[in-house]
């Protein structure tokens, strides 16, 4: 029993690894991929990760979910702080946001993590499937 128990835990552990390794790396390359190529080269980078790092399609889409989540969103945040707010508040104004600046920031973030999402998604699902 003891040695079952080591083994899950060991498991465990590399999961969680696997997943924190996945999303710092879809973040880091997005990022320096978004320098010099199109906002679109965040899905490559992500399906190749998520193919060189298999993990389940769940613990996959995750890790490009947050990792992009968390560089879009806090890159928006940031730019949208730098200017004091005058431009997402516009686009706000004409969007049903309620004029929130901040909903734009979210929903800068989701788009990002919904396209990194699923091209690990799809990445983990090629990798199941052969």
């Amino acid at each position: 029993m003891g040695h079952a128990f080591f083994n899950n835990a060991l498991i465990r552990i590399i999961m969680i690894l696997k997943f924190l390794a996945a999303t710092l790396l879809i973040a880091l390359l997005s990022f320096a991929c978004g320098l010099y190529f199109p906002w679109w080269a965040i899905a490559p980078v992500s399906f190749v990760v998520s193919l060189l790092i298999p993990q389940r399609p769940f613990p996959a889409f995750m890790a490009g979910f947050l990792a992009l989540f968390l560089l879009w969103g806090g890159m928006a945040l940031a730019i949208d702080l730098a200017n004091g707010s005058i431009l997402s508040a516009k686009v706000a104004a004409i969007l049903p946001l309620g004029g929130s600046s901040y909903a734009i920031v979210i929903v800068t973030g989701l788009i990002g993590a919904l396209v990194g999402g699923g091209s690990a998604l799809t990445a983990a699902f090629l990798k199941k499937a052969s």
